[in-house]
This record gives structure tokens, sequence and C-alpha cells, in this order.
């Protein structure tokens, strides 16, 4: 055990507990030094302090720039006790048995004012410098970043007088993941080459601890970027339900990035992240029911997204089957009354429901990172190539640029086939893309008269047209590109279906 805790020193940005943290330290009879702003809180409340700029004999320079950078604060954190205790008494060095210590909150001040010379005043010198050298020695020197830690640590104070090694070393490592996050939040706002740095840190901070994974025998948790976006499933306000649970959360994220594709009233039904039901429609009641009729038995246990008011009568809806979680950007107090019947059901307000993502997406391999531009590319009518002798009409034209926002969302090899802004039937996910077309048709079945059909990366083989010419679709968007669009484009004149080609895939692994 290390020798018992004499010194603390305190320089918050954070004051959060801190007075009682202090006055707790120092009915223990800690000594207590610190700075500015903390210093005088103490003060205020009359807990004995010790300012740095004592211990240092020099003051606070440079508009506070520079108040503890001196080699007695360092020498007195960083000095290993059973080595340097002769060079200290030479020097007049005082040993500081803890640190306690936040920085500057960066990112929620940059949201206020994220000009250069504000960001550059935030940049805090003196406490990383500090958290660092305690962390660092912390087999002789407790360091402290987070309030959620002071009532623990007074209670083994009182106990004790210390703490343990595996305390100290758990309170070290946080002490450099606080200063990691730290960095990397300011290397983001500096870093404005489009291509990412040879050297990522990502700045997220631990939201929970999930009940489990993808299966209950998993452990799992859910992290939070510090840039808080505003448009995540992280970002919605529970209003009523159970914990979302891991599988909740990844439908979700991919429910909202599917309905962010439809500016007009839109209803989107996901299941394992795949929509198997979606419509766009004047009026948002009837979208919704058009989109959980395209497939009402895939959609027991579903998670559903719309992007305008949840109404009385959806919620009715809603109330009388079997649904995970619905999310919209705003609920009327009817559909709240009849919500709170179903007290289980998650009910999620995300008001920035259509914002454009930005940054990049992220996703994990073993032993590494993929980042890739998310893909925001709005395919219009003026990108589309008539490959065909069959012309498609004005109607069949407006569906398939719907039916091509719903393709990307849907995992590959994907298929979706549409009618009036509604997907009837939807072929996720299969190693053939003549197999997601089986599949697709066979959800479809008969309401498939002049509907068309999206596919997300062009077909290999005329097989999947013949597969096609027998049901009663009528138009084709795909983006071609295959050594066999002659052959595929032949099949399709010589079955009347007209065809597009977009020149743009849109996979989804």
């Amino acid at each position: 055990m290390t020798n018992p805790i004499k010194t603390a020193l305190i320089s918050v940005s954070n004051k959060e507990g801190i007075i009682d943290f202090a006055a707790g330290l120092a009915k223990l009879g800690i000594k207590i030094i610190s700075t500015g702003g903390t210093a005088k809180a103490m003060q205020e409340k009359n807990i004995p302090v010790t300012l740095a700029s004592e211990i240092t004999g020099f003051p606070e320079i440079m508009d506070g720039r520079v108040k503890t950078l001196h080699p007695k604060i360092h020498a007195g954190i960083l000095g290993k006790r059973n080595t340097h205790q002769e060079e200290a008494d030479k020097h007049n060095i005082k040993w500081i048995d803890m640190v306690v210590c936040n920085l500057y909150p960066f990112a929620e001040t940059i949201k206020k004012d994220s000009s250069l010379d504000n960001a550059l005043k935030q940049i805090d010198i003196g406490g990383p410098s500090m958290i660092r050298g305690a962390a660092k020695n912390f087999q002789d020197v407790v360091v402290v970043v987070s309030p959620k830690d002071y009532a623990p640590i007074l209670e083994a104070l009182e106990k004790e007088r210390n703490l343990n090694q595996e305390q100290r070393q758990q309170l070290s490592a946080k002490a450099f993941a606080h200063t990691a996050q730290y960095d990397a939040l300011i290397t983001d706002y500096l870093d404005k080459n489009e291509e990412p740095s040879e050297e990522l840190t990502l700045p997220y901070k631990k939201l929970q601890t999930l009940r489990y994974g993808e299966n209950p025998h998993q452990k799992a948790y859910v992290y939070k970027s510090i840039k808080n976006f505003g448009y995540s499933i992280l970002d919605a306000e529970k209003i009523q339900g159970k914990e979302l649970s891991y599988n909740n959360l990844v439908d979700a994220d991919a429910c909202i990035g599917c309905v962010k594709e439809v500016k007009n009233p839109a209803c989107v039904v996901v299941k394992h992240t795949n929509p198997c039901g979606v419509a766009e429609h004047e009026d948002i009641n009837q979208a919704f029911k058009l989109a959980w009729d395209a497939d009402s038995l895939s959609a027991f246990g579903s998670v559903i997204a719309i992007n305008k008011t949840c109404t009385k009568e959806i919620a009715e809806h809603i109330s009388s089957v079997f649904v995970e979680l619905i999310i919209a950007p705003d609920f009327t107090d009817d559909a709240l009354k009849i919500f709170q019947q179903k007290p289980n059901l998650r009910v999620m307000k995300l008001e920035n429901l259509a914002a454009s993502s930005v940054g990049m997406q992220e996703r994990s391999i073993v032993g590494g990172l993929l980042l890739q531009s998310y893909d925001e590319y709005e395919l219009t009518s003026n990108d589309l190539q008539i490959v065909t002798e069959q012309k498609p009409s004005d109607e069949a034209l407006n569906d398939m640029l719907f039916a091509w926002k719903v393709v990307k969302h849907v995992k590959s090899n994907a298929i979706v086939i549409a009618k009036s802004r509604v997907t009837l039937g939807v072929g996720p996910g299969q190693t053939s893309r003549v197999g997601s077309v089986e599949i697709a048709l066979g959800k479809a079945k008969d309401k498939m008269a002049n509907s068309v059909l999206a596919s997300d990366a062009f077909f290999p083989f005329r097989d999947n047209i013949d597969a096609i010419a027998k049901s009663e679709i009528r138009a084709i968007i795909q983006p071609g590109g295959s050594v066999r669009d002659d052959e595929v484009i032949a099949a399709c004149n010589e079955h009347k279906i007209a065809m597009v080609f977009t020149e743009k895939r849109c996979f989804k692994h």
C-alpha cells in the first residue's frame, strides 16, 4: 500500500459535486491546493484551500494560460516517492497525492461559437498536463477526472485513508481516456482535410450498458458521438417504453436512414434492418396504412418511423398489433394517451428526422474500422438513361425513383417492387440476384399490374428478366454496367418491359 493521501490539487471546469467532495477531503484532514474559479468556489463555502500560486511562488499569468505549469506542481505530481525524495527535499518540492481535474468543455463551447479564436481559447494545456502526469504516476498519485467517482473515492478514503493499486490503475485508465477524447475533439475541429487523418481517434462517450447484444449471451454497450449530430436515434427523446435493446437501436438506425429519403409524408416499417413496407402519400395516415399493409406479416415485431406527426389513427392501429418501437418528429396528445395503454411500447420523438447525415459512416470489423461517406446521392429523372425500345410512362418514372430510394436501404442483393409510391415486395440479402427477385415477386403476388422494379446493382444474366416477365411489372430501374447488358436489354425488349440505367450502384452490405 502506498503512502496515505495528504495533499490534493483540485482544478475543475465541471464543478458538479466538487464542493461536497472537497469538503469531504478537508474533513479527512487532506490539504487542498486549487486555482482560479475552483478555489473561489471553495473559499465561498469556507473550505480551507491553498492557492497554487502560493506553492509555486509565481502568479497566474497570461489571462490564466499559465498557472500550474511549474516544477513545484509537476514535480510534486510526477516524483516517485521511493526514489526522488532526496531530490524533492533539495528543491523544496512537496508531494501532491491526488489530482482532481477535468477539462474545458470544448465540444459544448464550440457548438455555441465555432470561431477559431474561441476554439483556441477552449484548448486546455495545464489540465491535460496534470492529468497525464498523475495518471502516469498512479502508483503514488490518485487521479480523478469524473464527478461520478467522488462518492466511491470518499468512501474508500474514510475506510482506509487510501486507495489500492487496482483502484488507482482503473482511475488512471479513465484519465488517459479523458485526455485522449479531448485531443480527438480538438483534432476533429482543426483537421479540415476531406480525407481522415493517418492516426484516427474517434470521440465517443458511453451512454449506457445494454441488457445484452444481438443474443442474450452477448454483452453490449452503446456509445454516443460527442459531436452530437442531432439526427441519430441516440438523440431521440424517449417518451415511454422499455429501454432500447441492441437490436432495437440497429433497426431504428436503419429505419431513420430510409425515411430520410422521402420528403413527402411517408412511413417506413423495418424488420431486421430491412424495410418490409414503405409508402409515400399526401396524407400521413394513408402512408402509414399503405406501408403496414405492404407486408403486414413481416411487420410483426417491427420498428416504424414516420416523418410527420403521429396521429390518433396511427396510434390506434399500432396499439392493436405488436410493434417494438415507433419513431416520429411529434405525437398528438390523443396518440400519446393511446400509447400509454401499452407501457412497454417504445415511443421515441426525433424532431430532426429529415436532417442530412454528415461526417463519415463507421463500421467495425475484427481488428479494424471501415469508414465511408454516407450515400446521400439523390437520383433525379435527368439521371436516368432509357435503354429499351419500350419507354416508361411518367407515372412509372416517379415510381422508379421512389423504389430507388428504398432499394438503397435494403441489404444486397436487393430488389424492390413498387407501385403508386408504395412497396409491394422486397427481396433482401440473397446470395444470387435472381433469388432476391423471386422473393420480391412472391411478396408482391397478384398486385403487380403496371408496377416497377428496382435493383441495387446490375443484372448479371437475363434469367432475372425472364423471371420478372412472368409478372405484370412494366418497368425496371437498375445501374447497368454488366458485360451482359446487351442480353438483358434484349430480354426486356422481347418481353416489352421498359428499363432505365442509373449508372449508380447502391449496395448496402
